[in-house]
């Protein structure tokens, strides 16, 4: 399982953390990924910070930032790449999956690898 950040990402999330860690939170804060829905219109991603991981989340390293993936979410999140994008409305984090196609199972349904059933729920 690898989700990727690109160098803007990592340096912006390292960045914020650092800035907003306490003595005492720093040697488990991090970052938090998951995907929290998922249908016809494809993946509604969650970056979260975080104190500290949930019991089953996943590590993951990328360069001197902790990353924490939800375990469950971890087969959706696979080849996902994360870029920082000046200008955007939102957080400025895009999310795009180029393993992710538009045509498995369920009509229009977007889920990423090999369509099998245990992909995305359609909606």
């Amino acid at each position: 399982m690898t989700l990727f950040l690109t160098e803007l990402a990592e340096l912006r999330l390292r960045t914020f953390l650092q800035g907003a860690s306490k003595a005492e939170d720093a040697p488990l804060r991090g970052v938090r990924f998951s995907v929290t829905d998922g249908g016809c219109s494809g993946y509604q991603y969650a970056l979260d910070i975080i104190n500290e991981p949930k019991s089953d989340d996943l590590l993951q390293e990328q360069g001197r930032l902790r990353v924490y993936i939800d375990r469950e979410s971890a087969p959706l999140l696979d080849g996902v790449v994360v870029d920082y994008v000046e200008g955007l409305t939102q957080s400025g984090f895009k999310f795009s999956n180029p393993n992710a196609t538009e045509s498995c199972g369920c009509g229009q349904s977007f889920k990423a690898g090999d369509c099998s059933p245990a992909g995305v729920p359609c909606s």
